[in-house]
């Protein structure tokens, strides 16, 4: 037909039907490395991460650095755990998220949940016999609770007598109170959380979750 476009020849004589596309640019560490964080479902360890992309761990975490100042003003966080690191939303946005996902008001803690928390957070990895001479009471019954929560997590046993077993606190401890790494933790000597460590002379009387099983 008359309508037809032609193409136009090549130098060779054949008709060039190829469609250009412009490669891509080439994604930085931390562009590939936010993409990693954001499609997995937890926390992901520093070498891991540097297996899957093959480049060495001070890499990752130089990488990781520069993505967690860039996230200062915006609605995410970088989440470190030890080596391990993932994306989060802004503590600040909590309400927010919370009525977005029509989930439940933020867990609340008993005083006595706070204190063994208190103690675990600090002085981790902490063993319960360790954690009962502190507070002068049985907490199995607290730790129970906190590791439903996932506030805490078995790590191991001690050498000590009998094996106890060893706790840490957890990422999801951190995005409770809304911290980015362990190192925002506050100074020993200033409030912890709220309600804190009872004061000296408080009520000796333990409460139906500190005596646990009978």
């Amino acid at each position: 037909m008359s309508d037809a476009i032609s193409e136009a020849p090549r130098a060779d004589g054949a008709a060039d039907y190829s469609t250009a596309v412009p490669e891509a640019p080439e994604l930085s560490l931390a562009a590939k490395i936010e993409g990693l964080l954001f499609v997995s479902s937890g926390a992901v360890q520093v070498a891991h991460l540097a297996n899957v992309l093959q480049v060495p761990a001070r890499e990752i975490e130089a990488a990781l650095h520069s993505l967690a100042e860039s996230y200062r003003q915006r609605g995410i966080r970088l989440q470190r755990h030890d080596s391990r690191a993932q994306l989060t939303s802004a503590p600040e946005l909590s309400l927010h998220v919370e009525r977005l996902l029509g989930l439940e008001a933020t867990t609340h803690l008993t005083q006595a949940a706070l204190e063994v928390l208190a103690i675990v957070a600090y002085q981790q990895p902490v063993t319960r016999p360790h954690i009962d001479s502190i507070r002068g009471v049985n907490s199995e019954s607290v730790l129970g609770t906190l590791l439903r929560h996932s506030l805490i997590e078995e790590v191991g046993r001690s050498d000590g007598p009998g094996r106890p077993i060893l706790y840490v606190t957890t990422p999801e401890f951190l995005r409770h109170f809304g911290l980015n790494s362990l190192g925002e933790l506050p100074p020993l000597g200033l409030p912890v959380m709220s309600p804190s460590v009872p004061e000296e002379g408080a009520s000796e009387a333990t409460s139906a979750e500190d005596r646990g099983p009978t």
